[in-house]
């Protein structure tokens, strides 16, 4: 074969191989939120430390098991530097019918058209990912929620690390919408009360969604303080076939993080737009995500007393916390009034004046 045979083989095969995992931050190297959170637990759903991992807890009955997560740096697994680790805090051996711990991504429908869902047409996917820990036996799941229909495969954990690859068939029955809402969930079951677990497992085989087989015949999380787990290497491909990783720059995985949540800014004298003075009362500046979010974004700012500060010609003004309008997906418009002092037209920037300030936005599936 030619040298310029060679090469296009070889850009061929690397451009068939990019793109492929339909999972974001599988490597677990995005934690824009937090690298830890402590007390876990009781009910609701929550984002609590990496991006696009969720923790499902919403079942009916609060879990009395509380849980560390936290973005662990590894070394022991060559490719890989961080994990997603799970630490057990207290415990939960009276277990209500309707208590739920799941791992979960949500991922639109517009990114999961080529499994041709509900046609004669479905394609297989394969799911892998790395996991070790305290030795028990968890579900693996994938809940299309929309048509009421579920796939699961148990899996078993030990204390080395193991790359799981399981494969499920495609499903002919119930199609996926090709729109920004959610599509399929993947949801990891580490523990569930009787109404999630008192039934049928059926390993691989797509059927109507019978709440009591979800976490038929697994071990529970919560059944010990001494239980912990790390998963790293979360992929979702079509196919067959489970192929190596695919990692991603930070950069990349980045902005796939922030179509979903963006934290603008944490901590102090950190920048947070360009703003001009509207009357001697009010001040507007506007700011511009740095991808297109998912849909219009809500703004969470964290308020206290002093804990933001425009900068302008002749002083600065300190307030406490911020309102906005003029949303988009694209861009919002953050305003300060009832101030005093300043003179209309007069331009100047915005920043955070206290430690604990932060201004983030959620568009989260």
């Amino acid at each position: 074969m030619s040298k310029a045979a060679e090469l296009a083989a070889l850009i061929g095969s690397q451009s068939a191989l990019s793109d492929r995992n339909m999972i974001i931050n599988g490597a677990m190297a995005v934690s824009q939120r937090a690298t830890s959170a402590t007390g876990i637990g009781g009910t609701g759903d929550t984002y609590k430390v990496l991006d696009r991992f969720r923790y499902g807890l919403n079942g009916g009955d609060a879990t009395a098991g509380r849980f560390t997560a936290s973005q662990a740096a590894i070394t022991d697994l060559p490719g890989f530097g961080f994990a997603h680790k799970l630490d057990c805090t207290t415990a939960d051996t009276s277990i209500a019918a309707g208590e739920v711990f799941t791992i979960q991504q949500r991922i639109e429908g517009q990114n999961l058209q080529q499994l041709a869902k509900g046609t004669s047409s479905a394609k297989a996917v394969t799911v892998s990912f790395y996991a070790k820990g305290t030795a028990k036996k968890y579900m693996l799941e994938i809940q299309d929620a929309e048509n009421s229909r579920i796939i699961q495969q148990q899996f078993d954990v030990t204390t080395s690390w193991q790359r799981f690859s399981i494969t499920f068939p495609g499903d002919t029955s119930g199609t996926v919408a090709n729109n920004n809402s959610t599509g399929l969930y993947l949801n990891m079951w580490l523990h569930g009360g009787s109404t999630y677990s008192s039934g049928t497992y059926n390993a691989s085989t797509w059927k109507a969604q019978s709440n009591a087989d979800r976490a038929a015949g697994i071990d529970s999380f919560f059944s010990s303080t001494d239980n912990e787990l790390f998963i790293t290497g979360v992929q979702m491909e079509l196919g067959e076939q489970a192929t190596p990783f695919e990692h991603r720059s930070f950069g990349d995985e980045l902005l796939r993080c922030q179509r979903y949540f963006y934290s603008h800014v944490s901590g102090n004298e950190e920048t947070i737009a360009n703003a001009a003075a509207y009357s001697s009362t009010q001040v507007f500046g506007t700011l511009h995500f740095p991808v297109s979010m998912r849909i219009t974004p809500s703004l969470a700012a964290a308020n206290g007393t002093n804990y933001y500060r425009f900068y302008r010609n002749g002083g600065n003004t300190d307030f406490d916390e911020f309102g906005f309008n003029d949303r988009s997906k694209n861009s919002m418009t953050i305003y300060k009034a009832g101030l005093s002092g300043l003179t209309a037209g007069h331009s100047g920037w915005l920043v955070t004046n206290n430690a604990s300030a932060s201004l983030t936005f959620d568009s989260e599936l």
